[in-house]
């Protein structure tokens, strides 16, 4: 039985699958061409991450396909439902990226406040000669202990963030319209053991009171910040989405982040991917990275463990 990985799989899972007996192929086939490939080679699973769509084309005209994988959390690039409905298993990984996104987010903020995101642009091209004026120009930075951070959207990844947060001595605040409440267990190197209880509170108090916003939130159909959200907000607050492009009004945020009211941006997706906006790229008050949460490798060696298990579980 034949297994497309089309965006990759690590070792991990290679190895665990084609120890069950299956052929994983790990060639890359254009979007256009999926369909042809999947029918001329028979394949059974098709794995992908965010760059892979599989729409009602790819389900409708691949008759072979049992599985669906997705290497990470969210599934907006399959058409879940419709597949389910044709019979076709689609499974995800919802918890093995969670700490390295929650790492990516902090990687951000921590860069933002000591403003490297800039300094690593200008030292290259003027750190010889105007040293003095850097070293004046980027002495402003804030600590994060001791400021508040909101998060938005308090599942897996989001409560993987608010431990790090937690651990640098940030106060966190959450809305979650699903989840009341969490019990965040915090595990360290000599093996203690703390508990922090999180209750949720609206989406207006969390932007009202935060100093640094992070988003972790699905796909959905409405902005989830936009021109009413970012007036809520405090003045010079920083925001990071390392969620899903289209949470976040981009247009908007460039016009807050030239009002003063936000301070500083990341962005780690975004609505035109793979081309962001030109806006973006230049913005000097934006940390950019190029949808990289997942992208380490603990995370993808997690992800192709989980993966192979439950297409084993299932095709056996």
């Amino acid at each position: 039985m034949k297994i497309l990985a089309n965006d990759g799989l690590a070792n991990s899972g290679v190895v665990a699958l084609e120890k069950a007996g299956y052929e994983v192929i790990l060639t890359k086939v254009a979007q256009e061409q999926l369909v042809d490939y999947i029918n001329k080679n028979n394949i059974a699973v098709l794995l992908v991450r965010s760059a892979t769509k599989v729409r009602t084309d790819i389900i409708d005209n691949c008759p072979s396909l049992k599985i669906i994988g997705r290497g990470g959390v969210g599934m907006d690039n399959i058409d879940v439902e419709y597949a389910r409905e044709k019979g076709i298993k689609v499974i995800n990984t919802p918890a093995a990226s969670s700490h390295s996104v929650a790492e990516l987010v902090f990687a951000h903020l921590l860069g933002m406040v000591r403003f490297l995101h800039e300094s690593n642009r200008s030292m290259p091209l003027e750190g010889d000669l105007k040293f003095k004026d850097l070293k004046k120009a980027y002495a402003g930075g804030v600590e994060l202990k001791g400021k508040t951070l909101g998060v938005i959207g308090i599942g897996r990844i989001g409560q993987a963030t608010a431990k790090v947060a937690i651990g640098l001595g940030m106060k966190v605040i959450a809305f979650d319209p699903y989840i009341d409440a969490v019990n965040l267990e915090l595990e360290f190197f000599d093996h203690q053991t703390l508990f922090f209880n999180i209750n949720t509170i609206s989406k207006e108090e969390v932007l009202k009171q935060a100093d640094f916003i992070t988003l972790h939130v699905p796909a959905q159909s409405e902005y989830a910040i936009s021109t009413k959200e970012f007036e809520l907000m405090k003045d010079g607050v920083c925001i990071v989405n390392a969620a899903r492009g289209g949470v976040i009004d981009e247009v908007a945020l460039v016009k807050a982040i030239e009002s003063g009211k936000v301070a500083k941006a990341a962005l780690d997706v975004f609505e035109n991917e793979p081309t962001p906006e030109i806006q973006l790229l230049m913005n000097p008050s934006l940390s950019l990275t190029p949808h990289i949460g997942a992208a380490t490798f603990e995370a993808q060696g997690r992800i192709g463990t989980e993966l192979a298990t439950q297409i084993i579980d299932i095709l056996s």
